[in-house]
C-alpha cells in the first residue's frame, strides 16, 4: 500500500471513529437530561436517580479490558462494530423501561455494549497513525463528547415536549443499528509486512499483550488514577449538573441547553488545540503541566459551588471544560506513544476503566450525599475537589517512562 493511499486510508478510519463515538457519547449523555421526565413519570429518588445513572459506567468499566483484550486479539474493526451493535439494542430497550429496576439493568447492559468501543478506537488509531499525530487523532476521537454535550440538550429539549423521552430512545438506537452496518462496510485494518524491524534493523519483538505484561508498566497505575480522577469531576458534572440547575439555579430545560452551549464549545477546541500540543511536548514535562492543571480544576470547582450568579457559574464551569480536555487528551494518548502496538487496546483498557469506575461511582455518591444533605450540593462539589487534587497528585508522582517499544513501531505504520 503506497503512502497516499494509506494516508487517505487512515483519516477514513479517524472519520469513523469520530461518528462511531459522536452516537456512543449521545447515546450515554441523553440519560442526563432524559432522567429529569423519567424520575417524575416512575417516582423516583435522588438516590434511585444517581443509582440509574451509575449502573452504565459498572458494566462500561467491565468491558474496558476484556474489550481491549479482544481487539489486541482478533482486530478492532470486530469489535467495534458489534459494539455499537449492541448498545443501540439496549438504547431502544431504554425506551422501554417500567420500573427503576428494569431501567438499571437495562443501562448496565447498555454499558457492557458500549465498553469495549473506545480501546478499541485507540487500537485503530496506534494502527494506522505515526507517534507524532497520534495525540492529535485521540483528541479529534474524544472531541466527540463535547460536540454532544452541546447538541444532546437541544436535541432532548426538542424532542421532550413531542415525541417524549421513550420514543426518543428508540429513533437513536435505530441510528445506531444503521451505522453499525455502515461501518462494518467501510471500516478497514492496516496490512502489514510478516516482520518488521526496529530502528538498529533487527527484527522487532513483539511483546506478549497480557494484562499481566501491562500492568507491570507503573506508568500505567499513574495513568489509571490520574483517568478516574479527571473523570470523576467530569461525570459528577455532567451527570448531576442538568438536575442542579433546573431544582437549584431555577433554569428550564430550554435555558440549560443553551448555557451549556459555552462549556461545551470552549471542550472542543480546547481538546483539539491540546491535542495538536501534546504531539509537541516532550515526555514528563507534559504529565507536569496536566498536574498543574489538576489543581486549578480544583480551584475552579470551588469557585463554580459559591459562585454568586448563574452566569460566573457557567465561566467556572466553562475554565473546567477547557482543563478537563487538555488533561484528559493527555492521560488518554499517552499509552499510545509509550506502549507497543500489539499492547495498546488492552493497555488503554485498563486505563479507561478508571474512568469509567469513576464514571458509576461518582453521581451515585453525588446522589446520596444530596439526599443525605438535604437538597443541598456542598458536599458534592467538595467530593469533586478531591478528586482533582487526586488527578494532580498522581499525574506530579508519574515518572517519565523510556520510550523505546514506542519508537521500535514509529515507522512501522503504514502512513
Amino acid at each position: 500500500m503506497g503512502n497516499a493511499a494509506g494516508s487517505k486510508k487512515k483519516y477514513v478510519v479517524l472519520i469513523l471513529l469520530f461518528l462511531g463515538w459522536c452516537l456512543g457519547n449521545l447515546d450515554r449523555f441523553v440519560i442526563n437530561y432524559s432522567v429529569v421526565d423519567i424520575t417524575k413519570d416512575l417516582g423516583l429518588s435522588a438516590s434511585a436517580q444517581g443509582v440509574i445513572l451509575s449502573s452504565f459506567f459498572l458494566g462500561y468499566a467491565l468491558m474496558q479490558i476484556p474489550g481491549g483484550a479482544l481487539a489486541d486479539r482478533f482486530g478492532y474493526r470486530k469489535v467495534i462494530v458489534t459494539a455499537i451493535f449492541m448498545w443501540s439494542i439496549f438504547t431502544i430497550l431504554t425506551g422501554a423501561a417500567w420500573s427503576a429496576i428494569s431501567l438499571i439493568a437495562i443501562r448496565f447492559l447498555f454499558g457492557l455494549g458500549e465498553g469495549s468501543f473506545f480501546p478499541s478506537g485507540s487500537k485503530a488509531i496506534a494502527s494506522w497513525f505515526p507517534l507524532n499525530e497520534r495525540s492529535r487523532a485521540m483528541a479529534l476521537m474524544l472531541s466527540s463528547g463535547a460536540i454532544m454535550g452541546i447538541a444532546t440538550p437541544f436535541i432532548y429539549a426538542a424532542s421532550s415536549g413531542t415525541i417524549g423521552w421513550q420514543k426518543l430512545f428508540y429513533i437513536i438506537g435505530a441510528v445506531g443499528l444503521v451505522v453499525s452496518f455502515f461501518i462494518f462496510f467501510f471500516l478497514k485494518e492496516p496490512k502489514r509486512a510478516a516482520i518488521q524491524e526496529d530502528p538498529s534493523g533487527q527484527p522487532a519483538t513483539k511483546p506478549k499483550s497480557t494484562l499481566k505484561t501491562v500492568l507491570k508498566t507503573p506508568m500505567i497505575w499513574n495513568l489509571f488514577i490520574g483517568y478516574f480522577s479527571i473523570y470523576a469531576v467530569n461525570w459528577g458534572l455532567s451527570a448531576w449538573m442538568p438536575t442542579y440547575m433546573i431544582n437549584v439555579r431555577g433554569l428550564d430545560m430550554t435555558q440549560v441547553g443553551t448555557l451549556s452551549i459555552f462549556p461545551s464549545l470552549a471542550g472542543i477546541i480546547a481538546m483539539l488545540f491540546s491535542g495538536y500540543l501534546l504531539d509537541r511536548i516532550p515526555e514528563g514535562k507534559d504529565k507536569k503541566a496536566g498536574a498543574v492543571l489538576a489543581v486549578l480544576v480544583g480551584v475552579c470547582l470551588y469557585l463554580m459551588s459559591s459562585a454568586g450568579s448563574i452566569y460566573l457559574f457557567i465561566t467556572y464551569q466553562t475554565i473546567i471544560g477547557v482543563l478537563f480536555a487538555f488533561i484528559a487528551t493527555l492521560i488518554a494518548s499517552n499509552c499510545l506513544k509509550t506502549m507497543h502496538e500489539s499492547q495498546v487496546a488492552t493497555a488503554n483498557g485498563f486505563i479507561n476503566t478508571g474512568a469509567q469506575l469513576a464514571g458509576f461511582l461518582t453521581p451515585m455518591l453525588m446522589g446520596f450525599m444530596v439526599d443525605a444533605s438535604g437538597g443541598s450540593y456542598n458536599s458534592a462539589f467538595v467530593l469533586l475537589v478531591v478528586f482533582a487534587v487526586l488527578c494532580a497528585a498522581a499525574l506530579m508522582l508519574a515518572r517519565p517512562k523510556a520510550n523505546a517499544q514506542a519508537q521500535a513501531i514509529a515507522d512501522s505504520v503504514t502512513n
